[in-house]
């Protein structure tokens, strides 16, 4: 297994990108890491340390963030994620992962890479954290922001055979994101997604309201790229928001000093259930190949959860599933 790196991307690059790599090199020895980037800066932060699993194409140029996506990816045919895009379009790689500008590696995943032939538009599938202690798959957060009913449809399909494999699961049960959960609420692309979806070949257990998402309602949760990357930035938002609250009680007082080094094993316990960087990168599901986009501001530990996330998407034979569900489907 040959797993691309795009080393410039992302707001830590490159130094964040090659640790996590190097971390995840050491725990897989079978797989092949190619780190894709500049040669120079990247020897400098893997240093003496190189394990033979690890390999370096280099490239002269980098997409920022600041990039326009489309004329970026097709300009800057020389650059980390291009070049790593197409490895995999090319069968030099089984898949890519790259911290860098989300609409840049989204045109790579459809310009460079490609479609999975039926599969109207992809979506990046992110995985949530919920109050039961287990995680949840959310799709769309940000890959369409005008989304049609197939393409709901779609994305429950997809992330059916992703969840299988992500959480060990004979049948994930799908979910609708709607206001209401009665059939029939919501506006007219919930309610002709909402028919699509449930006459699928997978568990679909119907609506689900924002405020039940995170109380173990379903495994996947469907939604539209806008909603989704709503309810994402919100969580997110409300999460640091929260933690940066208790610490100002906590530290108010000598009695609540107290209590918080009484409650600190418990409360890093919890903190730890909803760091981003114990759940790595989200896929772009739909894409012919594993593509997976890690966190912007990643850290070491967080691109090394991108790279294992990759490397369970391409063991598991998550797009051969898809490709096979969409067969069933379409019969």
């Amino acid at each position: 297994m040959r797993i691309a790196i795009d080393a410039m991307g992302g707001d830590n690059a490159p130094q964040a990108i090659v640790e996590g790599t190097l971390q995840a090199a050491r725990a897989n020895r079978d797989v092949t890491l190619v780190l894709v980037g500049d040669e120079e800066a990247i020897q400098r932060c893997l240093g003496s340390e190189r394990p033979p699993n690890i390999e370096i194409v280099h490239t002269t140029e980098v997409i920022t963030a600041d990039d326009e996506p489309v004329r970026s990816v097709r300009r800057k045919k020389d650059s980390s994620m291009v070049v790593a895009a197409r490895m995999v379009k090319e069968g030099q790689a089984d898949g890519f992962v790259s911290a860098g500008n989300t609409g840049a590696l989204m045109t790579a995943g459809l310009l460079v890479v490609g479609r999975i032939p039926s599969i109207e538009r992809p979506a990046l599938a992110s995985i949530w954290p919920t109050f039961c202690g287990k995680a949840m798959l959310v799709l769309d957060v940000g890959a369409n922001m005008d989304a049609e009913p197939l393409h709901l449809f779609q994305y429950g399909l997809m992330a059916n055979a992703f969840a299988k494999e992500l959480f060990d699961l004979k049948k994930p049960r799908i979910g609708l994101l709607n206001i209401g959960s009665e059939p029939g609420k919501g506006d007219k692309l919930r309610k002709e997604a909402f028919e699509l979806l449930q006459n699928g070949s997978f568990d679909f257990v119907g609506n689900i309201e924002a405020r039940e998402a995170m109380y173990d309602k379903c495994d996947v949760l469907v939604a539209d790229g806008f909603t989704g990357n709503n309810m994402l930035k919100l969580i997110e938002g409300f999460g640091l928001g929260l933690f940066d609250r208790l610490r100002d009680v906590f530290m108010a007082g000598t009695l609540t000093k107290l209590a918080a080094f009484v409650l600190k094993p418990g409360l890093r316990k919890f903190k730890k259930t909803f760091d981003y960087s114990e759940y790595g990168g989200a896929p772009l599901l739909g894409i012919n190949g594993a593509v997976i986009k890690a966190h912007g501001s990643s850290n070491a530990r967080a691109f090394e959860m991108a790279i294992e996330q990759a490397r369970r998407f391409i063991a598991g034979g998550v797009l051969e599933q898809i490709r096979s569900d969409l067969e069933v489907q379409q019969q």
